[in-house]
C-alpha cells in the first residue's frame, strides 16, 4: 500500500508527484526526491536551482559568493577548519608535556580583575581542553569538524575564522559575567556553541527546518545545568548568543556591494564585545 495516500502537495515531489518526501531544496524550498536531490555545501538543491548555480559561474563577476566570500566555489578544503583542529591537537599535547601551560592560558573571571588583568586568556582558553576527560576534546573536534566545514564553505575562510573567534571570546563574556569568580574554564565549547547559533539563525532565515538541530542545543545547554557536571553553562550560553548575531549579520549582509556593511557590522559588534570585557575594570569584585 502506498505511503503516499492523503499526502499534501508540499509533501510530494514537485517533479514526481508519486513521490512523498520531506526534504527541501535550500535555494528556493520547493520539495524533492531522493533522485531530484543535488549535495550543496548545505542541505541538498534541485535540479533547476542546480542549472543555475552553474550557469551562474559562466563569468569571474558572477561567481562572487551570495555571502561576499572570494569566489562563489566553495573550498574543497576547508582549511580554517583543518588549522583550528590542528592548533587545538597541538596545544592539548602541550598540555600533556609543559608543566603548567594549562595554567598559563585558561580562564577564570578573576583574570578580568584589576589586580590580574590578563585578557587575552579569553581566547587563548578556547583552544585548552581537559587533559584528564580525553572525550572533551574528541567530541568538540568532531563538532567542530561537522559544522565547521559548513559554515566556512558558505561564509568564506575570513568570515568563518572571524566567527570561531568572536564565538569563543564571546563565550568567555558569559563566563566572566555569569560564572564563579575563582572558576577556571578551558574548552571549545562555547566557540562550537556560536557555530550552531550562526548555522542555526542563517539556515532559518532561509527557510530551512532546523527543529532536530534546535531540540540537539537545547539538549546540550540543559545539561550543562546539572549539577557537577563539571560542563561551563555559561560559556556555551555567551558563544550561542554571539554565533547567533553574526549569524544574522551574515544573513543580512549577503551578496555583492554588502562587504563593508558587513565589517563595519562586525566591527561594531566586536567593539561592544571588547567594551563589555573591560567591565570588571571599572565593577571590580576582586577579594
Amino acid at each position: 500500500m502506498s505511503s503516499n495516500f492523503g499526502a499534501r502537495a508540499s509533501d510530494v515531489c514537485y517533479r514526481h508527484p508519486d513521490r512523498q518526501s520531506f526534504v527541501l531544496c535550500q535555494r528556493c524550498g520547493r520539495t524533492i526526491c531522493g533522485e531530484c536531490q543535488t549535495p550543496a555545501a548545505v542541505g541538498v538543491i534541485c535540479p533547476e536551482c542546480l542549472r543555475e548555480q552553474r550557469g551562474a559561474m559562466s563569468t569571474a563577476q558572477k561567481r562572487a559568493s551570495r555571502w561576499g566570500a572570494r569566489g562563489g566555489v566553495a573550498p574543497r578544503f576547508a582549511s580554517v577548519t583543518n588549522v583550528i583542529i590542528a592548533v587545538t591537537v597541538v596545544a592539548f599535547i602541550l598540555q600533556w608535556i609543559i608543566p603548567g601551560f594549562t595554567q598559563a592560558f585558561w580562564y577564570a573571571p578573576l583574570f578580568s580583575e584589576p589586580q590580574l588583568f590578563e585578557p587575552w586568556r579569553m581566547l587563548t582558553a578556547v583552544f585548552l581542553h581537559s587533559t584528564g576527560f580525553i572525550l572533551h576534546i574528541l567530541l568538540n573536534m568532531y563538532t567542530l569538524w561537522i559544522f565547521g566545514r559548513a559554515l566556512e564553505q558558505q561564509l568564506g575562510r575570513g568570515r568563518f575564522l572571524t566567527l570561531y573567534l568572536m564565538a569563543g571570546f564571546a563565550g568567555s563574556l558569559g563566563v566572566m559575567f555569569l560564572a564563579p569568580i575563582n572558576q577556571p574554564v578551558v574548552g571549545a565549547s562555547g566557540a562550537i556553541f556560536g557555530l550552531m547559533g550562526a548555522f542555526i539563525v542563517i539556515q532559518r532565515r532561509l527557510g530551512n527546518e532546523m527543529r532536530s538541530l534546535l531540540v540537539l542545543v537545547g539538549i546540550n545547554l540543559v545539561i550543562g545545568f546539572l549539577p557537577n557536571a563539571g560542563i561551563s553553562w555559561q560559556a556555551h550560553l555567551g558563544g550561542l548568543v554571539g554565533g547567533a548575531i553574526f549569524g544574522w549579520i551574515c544573513y543580512e549582509c549577503r551578496g555583492q556591494g554588502k562587504k563593508r556593511k558587513f565589517w563595519l557590522l562586525v566591527g561594531g559588534l566586536g567593539a561592544v564585545m571588547v567594551l563589555l570585557s573591560l567591565f570588571r575594570l571599572f565593577v571590580p569584585t576582586y577579594g
